[in-house]
């Protein structure tokens, strides 16, 4: 792709983003769109969201798991930006009117303490950068019509990302096994889903060396004081006005978000 066809593809999530009506994969358009040109046009729609005011707080991984990948047909991980924007703290409401189709995620966190840059870096490197782990949802919407994305397509929409939430409970993750920690998450008050954090990568711990390596290629590093959201260990959950989930995780605790 070049230059202006990328600035018109970020211009155009941008757009839909602010009107929260999806757009048509771009991979239609630009069947030979490459995953670097996608993270073009990613950056492209997070300067719109800069420019209006937003600041970059952290990063999220996307679709680290056999159960997301299964259910979106994408079998790569990748990665986006989280914007002040996005977030909400627990037990405030979401409105479901400001995203188009969205669904949950109930992953871990991580506030690092360190920079880490890759690459090179090492689960033991993400353990000494981290300050503190946290349950948290990740609520994804596409700006894509009906999720119909390749990874190019959720590349470029900034992987993906709607807002998240972050849990009240913080743990040093060097008191925790969080390969075997076991995650329970709830819709409704029904159980939806169990699993542990070997579903993501081995471990979320994993999960955010991948991204420090694969940022650190890009000569981008990760801060001090971001956060990081490892990667869903639980299915995607569509959710609709007054839906409420509550996930907990072995030894970490809980994290719950309600819709209105």
């Amino acid at each position: 792709m070049n230059p202006q066809t990328i600035q018109e593809a970020g211009d155009r999530l941008y757009e839909a983003l602010k009107q929260r009506r999806p757009i048509a994969p771009l991979t239609d358009a630009h069947p030979s769109m490459t995953i670097e040109d996608a993270y073009q046009v990613q950056m492209r729609m997070i300067q719109h969201r800069l420019d209006a005011g937003e600041t970059v707080i952290g990063k999220k991984i996307g679709v680290t798991s056999k159960a997301v990948q299964q259910m979106l047909g994408v079998y790569q991980p990748d990665f986006g930006h989280l914007l002040s924007g996005m977030v909400y703290n627990e037990g405030e409401a979401i409105a479901v009117e400001g995203l188009i189709a969205p669904r949950a995620e109930a992953e871990v966190a991580f506030v690092l303490r360190h920079d880490l840059s890759g690459p090179g870096v090492t689960a033991a490197d993400v353990l000494r950068a981290t300050e503190f782990v946290l349950p948290c949802f990740e609520i994804v919407d596409s700006r894509i019509q009906d999720w119909k994305i390749k990874i190019q397509d959720t590349v470029a929409d900034n992987a993906s990302c709607g807002v998240f939430v972050l849990g009240s409970q913080a743990r040093d993750p060097r008191e925790l096994d969080l390969a075997l920690a076991g995650m329970v998450l709830e819709k409704n008050g029904d159980v939806i889903s169990t699993s542990a954090g070997a579903s993501v990568q081995g471990s979320p711990v994993n999960a955010v060396a991948w991204l420090a390596n694969t940022m650190g290629r890009l000569g981008i590093p990760l801060r001090a004081g971001e956060v990081i959201l490892s990667g869903s260990q639980s299915p995607l959950v569509p959710v609709v006005r007054g839906d409420s989930l509550f996930c907990s995780v072995g030894g970490l605790g809980g994290c719950s978000v309600r819709f209105v």
